[in-house]
């Protein structure tokens, strides 16, 4: 029977293990095990020395031994197993159940001490010597090549409903479940990579914090600090009172190193100079001129800049590959102004690579790192491709790290097929049916992450692969990733950069929302789409928009149903904001029937679904979507080809920018047709990329509910 001598050294780093973080630091059968035999009895008998070290013999004859200031993997135990073991968990479970024996035989206290306290920290508290001492000079050598090079980090501080402060790197995810505790630090990174990954998410909250000599993304880096040459000290530093203060934005990004602006001019003279050169031969030419020989000259820049690890600007150029693609082959996927939009966001790349290279060119992490054995909760999937091809997205959520991650699967198609959505939902994707992968439970020990978030998984002969039953996974999953207040979490997002700058990152904003209640489901048919109103539990509107795809005819059939569902539980999808609401791009729904995913569903689509009732718009929107419609036509037909009408659509769209009070972006547009009437089309480039970039950043900015700027960084209008 578990007992204990009376303590001299409170753990209160064994008693904030949860079983949750225990099963991270294992797994969930070795913690059911330990937690078995706890309860039967069969525990350990538990002594606690003056050092604060925890004891416990097991009736095996097994002794382990719990140190103060480090972690699981790194105690004593006399087992003969590698890593954590049942011994070393069921050792935590019984201390912590002997302490609450003993806390529940003491005099009851109201006290809020006596409840369970929010500390409110920041891991830069460990200076380089405690990093060492825990994780190894290697991990620190490893960390600063990292370091060097520069990466992107985005810290979530921690809060009440989320204790835990998380980094998301640009490859892993690392958190910190025990306060002023290095030793417990998880990862979803490998083994190998652990303790690097980790001495790298502490450095971000130290650039975020200001404690060293990295900068946020608003400033240039300067060098990193070096690894100690002295023998480090046994514990960390004396934690600081933390320097987040409560205006502080608990979630914020920031690049950590990297070069200086100076040092990184070559890149722009090398692939992502030759990049620019393409795209600007697209605007002044147009897409319709683009033959083979020019696609050929996208992927030839393309694979240069994936050798430069330059990888936003490489996915930019990949982008343009397909919508060249699509329009050569009359493939629906070709848009206007999405072609438009990714020959400003090369430009807008080169500008801002001088102010922060490695945001807005991409991470120096290696473009792929293996993660040990991993959780995925099946979110949905969206299915898409040309007359060549299909392509199937499936979302997971990476419950441990608080994220999302996609799977992509792409299948040629002969001249005679063209399967819908539901014929490839018995495609077969990691031994399962892709419907059954979409709504399924992933366990894999062989994973691989991508710095943009996309995901490979393997099913080798050692690496085990197993697809399981979605159940109540979803409403398993973590505050981060299943929301009742939509509106408190895209606060919490923080400011970010604008999107032709930020980060090429897949499923950054797909979300599980809750929800309490469905107001209204309707159909738009001018805009070809289906619209819903529902509540989340905090009482905010969510506008559930799914537009029709062509390739799941069924779609809006099955998702109408769906919604019309008596028991609606939940809605995936992309959640952001459009117009000053929350707006969310469905990927599945959860029902009492279980979860239906619009994109596999069968159906031709002709069911008669109710209207959607008409929405106001308002005329900045109306001005800027006008503007940028018209600036599409330059790099649709050629600056150099430009017709006469589409001169008089930009004339008129700078008329109808300044009576909407956007004065700044109507005199770029008027520049823009002055310059190309009196210069010519190649003097009128950079004139267009200045008006195209500002309009694409007010329409977001206003669309998020903020307030355009100008070019000089002032006020617009």
């Amino acid at each position: 029977m578990t007992q204990m001598t009376q303590p001299t050294t409170l753990r209160t780093d064994l008693l904030a293990l949860t079983p949750q973080t225990l099963a991270s630091l294992a797994n969930r059968g070795l913690v059911k095990r330990a937690e078995k035999d706890v309860k039967a009895g069969s525990g350990p008998e538990v002594t606690v020395t003056d050092d604060g070290t925890v004891r416990g013999r097991f009736p095996d004859g097994t002794d382990t031994a719990l140190p103060p200031g480090l972690g699981l993997d790194t105690a004593d135990c006399g087992c003969a197993a590698t890593g954590v073991c049942r011994h070393r968990i069921g050792l935590v479970l019984a201390y912590q159940r002997t302490h609450q024996r003993t806390a529940e035989s003491a005099p009851a206290d109201d006290s809020p001490a006596a409840e369970a306290e929010f500390v409110d920290w920041t891991p830069a508290e460990f200076d380089d010597d405690a990093l060492t001492a825990a994780l190894g000079r290697a991990a620190l050598s490893a960390a600063q090549r990292v370091k060097d090079r520069g990466y992107v980090a985005r810290l979530h501080r921690p809060t009440a409903a989320a204790p835990e402060p998380r980094v998301e790197l640009p490859t892993c995810t690392v958190r910190f479940p025990v306060p002023h505790e290095l030793g417990y630090a998880l990862t979803d990174a490998s083994a190998a990579l652990r303790g690097e990954v980790v001495v790298l998410a502490v450095w971000a909250f130290r650039a975020a914090d200001g404690t060293d000599g990295a900068t946020t993304a608003a400033g240039a880096a300067t060098p990193a600090a070096t690894a100690p040459t002295h023998a480090p000290a046994p514990t960390p530093a004396p934690a600081p009172a933390p320097t987040a203060t409560p205006n502080t934005p608990r979630t914020t990004e920031v690049s950590v190193g990297g070069r200086t602006p100076t040092a990184t001019a070559h890149l722009t003279d090398g692939p992502l100079r030759t990049a620019l050169g393409l795209a600007d031969d697209l605007l002044l030419d147009g897409v319709q001129q683009a033959g083979p020989v020019f696609a050929g000259s996208l992927a030839r820049a393309q694979e240069a800049l994936t050798g430069a690890l330059l990888h936003w600007p490489a996915g930019a150029v990949a982008e343009l590959r397909e919508q060249v693609h699509a329009y050569a082959t009359r493939g629906t996927h070709y848009e206007a102004e999405r072609f438009a939009l990714l020959l400003a966001e090369l430009h807008a790349r080169h500008r801002a690579a001088g102010h922060d290279p490695v945001g807005a060119l991409g991470t120096k992490e290696a473009p792929q790192t293996p993660l040990r054995r991993v959780r995925l909760v099946a979110l949905g999937c969206r299915i898409g491709g040309t007359a060549r091809d299909r392509t199937a997205e499936t979302y997971f959520a990476h419950a441990e790290a608080g994220i999302a991650l996609v799977l992509r699967k792409r299948w040629e198609l002969t001249e005679d097929q063209s399967l819908s959505g539901h014929e490839l939902a018995g495609r077969r994707l990691l031994g399962s049916p892709l419907r059954t992968l979409a709504t399924a439970n992933v366990v894999s020990e062989h994973t691989s992450r991508a710095a943009d978030r996309t995901v490979s998984i393997s099913r080798g002969r050692i690496a085990a692969t197993s697809v399981t039953p979605l159940g109540s996974a979803w409403r398993e999953l973590p505050g981060s990733l299943l929301l009742r207040d939509t509106a408190a979490h895209l606060r919490a997002a923080g400011e970010r950069p604008p999107r032709l700058i930020r980060p090429r990152v897949q499923a950054e904003s797909v979300r599980v929302v809750e929800v309490a209640a469905v107001e209204s489901v309707g159909y738009d048919p001018a805009a070809q789409r289906l619209e819903a109103v529902v509540r989340d539990p905090a009482g905010n509107e969510i506008l559930v928009r799914a537009a029709y795809n062509p390739l799941c005819p069924g779609g809006l059939d099955a998702l109408a149903a769906a919604l019309g569902d008596e028991e609606v539980h939940g809605v995936s999808g992309m959640l952001n904001r459009a117009h000053g609401r929350i707006v969310l791009d469905p990927l599945a729904v959860l029902t009492g029937k279980g979860v239906i995913i619009p994109d596999l569903a069968p159906g031709e689509g002709d069911t008669a679904l109710a209207m959607a009732r008409a929405r106001p718009t308002d005329p900045i929107t109306t001005a800027l979507e006008s503007a940028l419609t018209a600036l599409a036509q330059a790099p649709h037909h050629g600056l150099r080809r430009l017709t006469a009408p589409a001169r008089t659509r930009l004339t008129d769209s700078a008329a109808a920018l300044q009576r909407a009070g956007l004065h700044s972006a109507a005199r770029l547009i008027r520049d823009l047709v002055t310059v190309l009437h009196r210069d010519g089309a190649t003097a009128a480039v950079p004139a267009w990329v200045d008006a195209q970039i500002q309009l694409a950043v007010s329409l977001e900015l206003h669309a998020e509910g903020a307030q355009g700027l100008d070019t000089a960084g002032n006020p617009d209008g």
